[in-house]
């Protein structure tokens, strides 16, 4: 007698935990680990039943999901029942193959060791969906959303894809209704049916390689696709040149009264037109502005000019795809991805286990926050939560970890590991959680609570990192998240640390190695400013750096590459102990070893941080303030950037000048946009030529 349910036999622990519940896992396991196996009954049509010794009886018909599953116990949702009987069909499965003298294998190869594509699920497969699933599939998939499809892999069997909003996991070859989608669904959703078709569109992949298809739906795939700018226009957004210009003419430190009204109607034509990410890069600038005058700690003026920079080169980025794809060429990233097309506002979320990576608080004058970051280990997103409240009168600040969210206290949502099943996720990234007390659950983070987290999160070494960092698209076409460039390194041991009083701030280096020979391209240099929001968080850090709580393992904090150098914000460490957010930490002050500043800036880095002070310089006090002084500071640097072998960079300043002195503004935004990010592509990279800038 063969087994006629292959999709179960299919369902490894690890699939059953993402498509059910660790816990009923662990015991279903050691039950079958025990001998305690149910009573397992396999019907002609497949259907498998399970009566257990307790009264119990669990069925599960072909063609259903775990979820779908009968059970007599009172259990409302998932139950350990259910879980048990697929744990138990595999070990019926193999004792009866065993007894009649047939393979002990089953008759499909074991499910990890050939290669497959979920594109083998057929139109017969996805009419068995609800037709209103089919429908809503439809009119997500007209919008020509960017899809991220990652193949099959002998060391990552578990093909998926990534859609604007959630992702989704294909753990069975036969049964559609197995793939796990993070949505409230969880399964037999619209999602599924568009990574179908997604990896229907996709071109020949090789296993393990990833791929963006610009999804076009079935009914659709003859017609001429959607364009989204004018080929013939100088500028892809002549409006938001506009807002740009005046906010560079006045001054960001002026009252942003006077561009609300074409800010907001830009925004509204970027809303109508389902531009997400652009909207999203909009309001960060609008953040932006809004901490500057609040006098938050929170405000980084160098940010303020990557986000002035970013925004018009993305509007570029996308009209070169299209133009691309127009003339039939073939496009890295379509113009739907870095547009943010077909992203919907928020999406709830199913069962939901997030892992804390740290927290950052701020304060301004009158209002102060939070922002904490979480892992998805099934998933390997991050997410962010984040919180800001009124200052009292006559109250103090410094108070965020002692307020409450959804029942539970900032710092035990900073220092735990959430199991919620409402939450909700927007596409930036920050997550709500609207779940009753009663169905979130927080755990204190331990010192194993990273090691779920795999690439591109956590990465094995400084020098892996610096590579990936590099190698990533530049952050002007990828999906604007309210946390950019967190990763995870583990350290291998501490070099040197100390405290520059002259910056107040904690420098330390660490080598982070874990395979083979470590070299200096794996040291990683941790840098954390002192911060009035949080004040123990600097004494916090030295005693991880001093072996307080055990030798240091891993970090988690803010990458960037500076000179070919790697250097990161922390935000938690691991040690053998315990888990130590930073920010979170309540410890006594104590006397910090004093340490010399890190080396000085190699020439050519300090003409390119002289220039971009320049320019944050004059976009705080606006280039229509700027007197004649200014522009002869202006031409000092142009002469200097010029010395330094950087004669575009040179030119791009002269011709901002010229510009500025002349009667036609109206190409200063695309001028500048373009400096600031020529600049900022400089100082990341290392033992560069300066001719070729």
């Amino acid at each position: 007698m063969k087994p006629l349910r292959l999709d179960l036999l299919e369902l490894t622990p690890e699939a059953l935990m993402a498509l059910a519940n660790p816990g009923f896992v662990k015991r279903a396991l050691r039950d079958i680990a025990a001998g305690a196996l149910p009573q397992i009954e396999e019907e002609p049509d497949g259907t498998v039943r399970a009566r257990y010794s307790d009264g119990q009886c669990a069925t599960l018909p072909p063609g259903r999901s775990l979820r779908e599953a009968a059970c007599s116990c009172p259990a409302s949702g998932l139950c350990r029942h259910r879980v048990t009987l697929v744990l138990a069909y595999q070990r019926w499965a193999a004792d009866t193959a065993a007894a009649h003298a047939v393979d002990k294998q089953p008759e499909a190869p074991p499910p990890d060791s050939t290669e497959w594509s979920p594109a083998r699920f057929d139109d017969a497969e996805l009419a068995a969906l609800p037709a209103a699933t089919l429908e809503m599939a439809l009119r997500l998939a007209s919008a020509q959303p960017a899809v991220r499809v990652t193949a099959w892999h002998a060391d990552a069997p578990v093909p998926a894809a990534s859609l604007p909003m959630c992702s989704v996991r294909f753990f069975s070859r036969s049964n559609l209704m197995h793939a796990r989608c993070d949505c409230k669904k969880g399964s037999g959703c619209e999602h599924v049916v568009l990574a179908v078709w997604a990896f229907r569109q996709a071109r020949a992949l090789q296993p393990g390689q990833s791929q963006v298809v610009e999804l076009v739906a079935p009914t659709r795939a003859d017609k001429e696709r959607r364009s989204w700018f004018d080929p013939q226009a100088e500028s892809p957004a002549p409006d938001l040149d506009a807002v740009l210009l005046q906010l560079w003419l006045d001054g960001s430190s002026q009252p942003p009264m006077a561009l609300e009204a074409r800010f907001e109607a830009f925004r509204n034509r970027c809303v109508a037109a389902g531009w997400c990410w652009v909207v999203e890069a909009l309001d960060e600038v609008r953040q932006l502005l809004t901490t500057q005058h609040a006098r938050s700690s929170g405000f980084d003026p160098m940010r303020l000019l990557a986000a002035l920079a970013e925004l018009p080169a993305r509007l570029f980025a996308a009209r070169r795809a299209e133009l691309l794809a127009i003339s039939g060429a073939t496009t890295t990233l379509p113009t739907t991805q870095i547009l943010g097309v077909g992203i919907k506002g928020e999406v709830a979320l199913d069962h939901l286990r997030l892992v804390s990576l740290g927290a950052e608080c701020w304060q301004g004058e009158q209002i102060e926050g939070v922002r904490i970051a979480f892992a998805d280990p099934d998933t390997q997103a991050v997410t962010v939560l984040e919180r800001s409240w009124a200052i009292s009168p006559g109250k103090s600040a410094g108070a965020q970890m002692a307020r409450r969210v959804a029942g539970q206290s900032v710092r035990q949502l900073a220092c735990g590991q959430i199991v919620t099943k409402g939450a909700r996720r927007r596409a930036n990234g920050v997550i709500e959680i609207v779940a009753r007390a009663s169905e979130t659950s927080v755990l204190p983070l331990s010192a194993r609570s990273w090691d779920t987290l795999g690439a591109p999160l956590r990465q094995p070494s400084g020098r892996a990192l610096v590579s990936c960092l590099m190698d990533a698209h530049p952050d002007f076409v990828r999906p604007k998240q309210a946390i950019e460039h967190l990763h995870v390194l583990p350290i291998a041991r501490v070099l040197e640390w100390g405290w520059d009083a002259a910056t107040q701030t904690l420098h330390a280096q660490v080598l982070s190695a874990t395979q083979g020979p470590a070299s200096d391209e794996d040291v990683v240099r941790l840098s954390l400013q002192h911060r009035a929001a949080a004040s123990c968080a600097v004494d916090a850090f030295a005693r991880v750096l001093g072996k307080e709580w055990g030798v240091p393992m891993a970090v988690a904090g803010i990458a960037t590459v500076e000179a070919g150098r790697l250097r990161m914000q922390p935000l938690s460490i691991l040690t053998e102990q315990r888990a130590v957010v930073l920010d979170a930490e309540q410890v006594a002050k104590q006397s910090l070893p004093s340490r010399e500043a890190d080396a000085s800036p190699s020439p050519l880095g300090a003409v390119v941080q002289a220039t971009l002070d320049l320019l944050v310089s004059w976009l705080r006090q606006g280039l229509r303030h700027q007197g004649a002084g200014a522009m002869t500071r202006g031409l000092a640097q142009v002469d200097a950037l010029r010395q330094a072998g950087l004669c575009r960079a040179s030119a791009e300043l002269q011709g901002v000048i010229d510009d500025i002195r002349g009667s036609d503004r109206n190409r200063l935004p695309t001028r500048l946009a373009g400096l600031v990010l020529l600049l900022r592509g400089v100082a990341r990279e290392s033992e560069l030529d300066p001719r070729s800038c």
